[in-house]
């Protein structure tokens, strides 16, 4: 099966796609993970799209 096209352009963040953790970083949730509509690969710790 192919894998969903990346879009041509980033998508603004909003409301819950995203938390700070205790060291100040962003992580994203699977919100925005979905949103997005692909996995990239990086093992990001919300990626609904695990195998």
């Amino acid at each position: 099966m192919k894998s969903p096209k990346k879009p041509l352009q980033a998508q603004p963040l909003q409301p819950g796609d995203y938390y700070l953790n205790d060291q100040g970083l962003m992580v994203f949730t699977a919100q925005y993970h979905l949103k997005r509509g692909y996995c990239c690969g990086s093992g990001c710790k919300h990626c609904p799209y695990k195998k």
